[in-house]
């Protein structure tokens, strides 16, 4: 009873501050109002339309880090709203098959009482819950500077610095359609009833903690950053970056659904493979299951990474060569790959067990497209080793996943070479910190 009334007077606080969202808030040097201390700030964020589903992950954790050293430094109780995840490229499963990929949020993916336990954070239909208009205070339009270049010695002028300036976003115009002077209809995540009092354009250069100053100097009580990946990590890699990647923990059905998969058809389980709790740091003993994972990214890096994509043929004689040396007779493939192609490299390795996994239509359909792929990369990251493609996403987040596990470095930061008979660039290896 106790916890319902509580969760019914937060709602009601959300429903007031959407009403009335005027009103000042306390300063760095704690000089407020009455009626600012008793309200909660809430900060939203949006990312570039294409960008993929794994660098939407760490353009959150650049967004957490900086609220959870924020709440702190200023006093403020703030809270960074999730926004749903909404159709986004790599999600190409027709809708007869997955039903409807909009909208989806975080609890489809992650475990979001972990999430919390790092940093203030909330899902967006609880701040939405009971508000039938959603209306912002400031949408902070991050952009890049266009010139870069230092006019006195052509040098790149890199230094922490933020200004307002014209709109060079290509989608400020559809997503902002301004009503009249201090009403803006905004076109996000899909919802048809926002609007926003003010959209400005900053042009931005730094890591999130630069924010700060944005949010001091405007005081929204609800703000939006678009185009959050704008802003960059601060002391990426570092203990607190670990400590907010190893909060992102999976959905406990997503994990349960590879463990099954890893047991019946790799022989393998956690005995072999870590998998303990995020908090306590666990030795590298990490030994893995008795198969080689790999990541073959194809479709979109056949454009635009050509020169760092092997041809089936090339990437079967290197996962040969991986299976024989690691004395392993089973491979899985995680990849973009179209069935023909999967069935090029699984005829290419006649002599080795090549699986891959493939949900039932009700697996399908109840984790979409963003589910089947965690549970690929969680069945990755318990491999005896893994090999990933070069410059992907996806493959680094397999690499940080066998990191919080406990893997040996060697058997995790590798990557396909185009030629199989010339080394090439292999990952730099960002290891975990306590």
């Amino acid at each position: 009873m106790l916890r319902n009334t509580r969760n019914f007077i937060f709602l009601t606080l959300i429903a007031v501050i959407v009403e009335n969202s005027s009103g000042q808030f306390c300063s760095k040097d704690g000089e407020c109002s009455e009626e600012s201390s008793l309200l909660p700030r809430f900060i939203l964020y949006d990312v570039n339309r294409p960008e993929g589903f794994n660098l939407r992950r760490d353009v959150y954790m650049r967004l957490a880090i900086f609220i959870r050293e924020y709440a702190k430094t200023f006093h403020q109780d703030v809270h960074l709203v999730l926004p749903p995840w909404h159709s986004l490229y790599h999600w190409q499963s027709p809708e007869e098959e997955v039903g409807s990929q909009k909208l989806l949020f975080w609890d489809n993916f992650f475990d979001v009482p972990s999430m919390k336990a790092f940093a203030p954070v909330i899902k967006m239909h609880e701040f939405l819950e009971g508000a039938k208009k959603f209306e912002i205070d400031q949408v902070f339009t991050l952009q890049h500077y266009k010139n870069l270049l230092d006019s006195k010695d052509g040098l790149i002028d890199w230094k922490p610095r933020w200004e307002r300036g014209s709109c060079n976003q290509p989608d400020s115009a559809w997503k902002y359609r301004k009503i009249k002077d201090d009403e803006f209809e905004v076109n996000m995540w899909g919802y048809k009833n926002i609007t926003a009092k003010s959209v400005l354009c900053i042009s931005f250069q730094g890591e999130a903690s630069l924010l700060a100053d944005l949010l001091e100097e405007f005081r929204p009580r609800i703000a939006v950053i678009d185009h959050a990946e704008v802003a960059l990590h601060h002391n990426f890699g570092g203990v607190t970056y670990w400590k907010c990647r190893r909060s992102m923990r999976f959905n406990k059905q997503l994990i349960k659904l590879a463990s099954d998969f890893r047991e019946e058809y790799l022989n393998s389980n956690d005995g072999g493979g870590g998998g303990g709790g995020w908090r306590p740091p666990p030795p590298r003993k990490a030994i893995g299951g008795p198969y080689l994972a790999v990541h073959l990214r194809r479709k979109d890096f056949l454009v635009g990474r050509r020169d760092k994509v092997p041809t089936i043929e090339e990437a079967a004689k290197q996962i040969k060569k991986l299976l024989e040396k690691h004395t392993l007779s089973t491979v899985f493939v995680a990849t973009d790959a179209p069935n023909l192609e999967f069935i090029e490299l699984r005829n290419r390795l006649m002599d080795f067990s090549v699986l891959r996994y493939k949900p039932s239509k009700e697996v399908k359909l109840l984790h979409k497209d963003g589910g089947i792929a965690i549970i690929d990369q969680i069945i990755c990251s318990h491999a005896r080793y893994f090999i990933g493609s070069q410059d992907s996403t996806f493959s680094f987040r397999i690499q940080e996943e066998r990191e919080i596990l406990g893997f040996d470095p060697d058997s995790t930061f590798n990557s396909f070479c185009v030629n199989s008979e010339t080394e090439c660039e292999q990952p730099s290896r960002w290891k975990i910190t306590y």
